[in-house]
Order: C-alpha cells, then sequence, then structure tokens
C-alpha cells in the first residue's frame, strides 16, 4: 500500500499573496496563512486560541492566477497539498529547513471561503466565460459565485462559503507581530 502526503488546512492570509515571476515564464505564489484553534479551559472555563502559521506555494499557474486577481490579506481559504520540507543555506553556510505545504501543477487545491471576491460585478468572474477546474485544481466548475449554472442543483460550490468550514465571521483576522520573526 502506498503512503499518501496531503495536507489540508482551513484558515486566513496573514499577508497579501506574494507572486514571483521566472524568466522561463513559470510563476510561483508564496501565502502565509494562518491557522487558528480555539477550545476551553477546563480549570477555568476561559476561552483559549492558538495560531500556527503555514507557508504555502503554489506552483500550479490557474491557481497563481486566481491567488493574485482574487486573494488579499485577511482572506479565508481552504487549501489542499503535498507537505514538503526544503533544505537551503543562510549568509552563514548554514543548513536550514523549511516546511512548506505545495500546490503542484498536478494536484493540490485552493478553496475561496468568503463568497464573491470584492471588485467583482454581479454573475461571472472572467466576463461571460465559465470558469475551468484548472483553476481551482480540479474543484467542480459552476458558471457564477455561488450558484450552480442551471440553479437546480443542491450542495455546495465555490465560493458560497459551504463546504463543512464553520461561518464565524466574527474571527478576528490574524495579524504578525514580528515580521523580523519570518
Amino acid at each position: 500500500m502506498s503512503d499518501i502526503n496531503i495536507c489540508t488546512f482551513t484558515g486566513r492570509l496573514g499577508a497579501d499573496p506574494e507572486v514571483k515571476s521566472f524568466q522561463s515564464g513559470g510563476r510561483i505564489c508564496n501565502l502565509r496563512m494562518a491557522v487558528g484553534q480555539q477550545w476551553k479551559d477546563k480549570a477555568s472555563g476561559e476561552r483559549k486560541e492558538r495560531t500556527e502559521w503555514v507557508q504555502v506555494t503554489i506552483q500550479n499557474d490557474g491557481l497563481v492566477g486566481v491567488a493574485e486577481r482574487f486573494l488579499r490579506k485577511g482572506s479565508r481559504i481552504a487549501i489542499s497539498g503535498e507537505f514538503r520540507t526544503r533544505k537551503w543555506q543562510d549568509q552563514n553556510g548554514n543548513d536550514r529547513y523549511s516546511t512548506e505545504i505545495v500546490l503542484s501543477p498536478f494536484g493540490g487545491t485552493l478553496t475561496m471561503l468568503d463568497g464573491k471576491p470584492e471588485g467583482e460585478q454581479q454573475g461571472r468572474a472572467r466576463g461571460n466565460d465559465q470558469r475551468n477546474g484548472d483553476d481551482r485544481g480540479g474543484e467542480r466548475s459552476t458558471g457564477s459565485w455561488g450558484r450552480e449554472p442551471d440553479g437546480s442543483r443542491g450542495g455546495s460550490s465555490w465560493g458560497s462559503g459551504a463546504g463543512g468550514f464553520g461561518d464565524d465571521l466574527d474571527d478576528d483576522i490574524p495579524f504578525i507581530t514580528n515580521a523580523s520573526a519570518w
């Protein structure tokens, strides 16, 4: 039996997406995603929370375009990709390691959980064309934000905020206080 390397997270972006272009024409996008956990302390009854920061690298050109066009600091997203550890050397020649979730050209998903992006007119995200699955890493395509093309099918659709992730809109947007730590 093969092992499976898939990680799924929901959270909010701690900064605007950082898109890098290469001379070859390829592009990647780096995201910093805050993933929160909340619980009630049994001893004190006090609400506690902890935030973990996840580095996400998007190598799928269609998803890079979606991230660049629609995502901003504070955007609520769900991602699914491969867990990878990268080895690199700092300025002093010391070995360093970074862990990240990679949405590769042939795998990974990005789902916007905030609904219709700001600035979009009624209807379609790109004029009158139908969105294809490549822009979302294989997710189901819908004709307009939050609706099925014929309006008769049930279930969740991209941008509707559905999918089992709570709609707690009172969540504080996480901010990093010491940027030099990254």
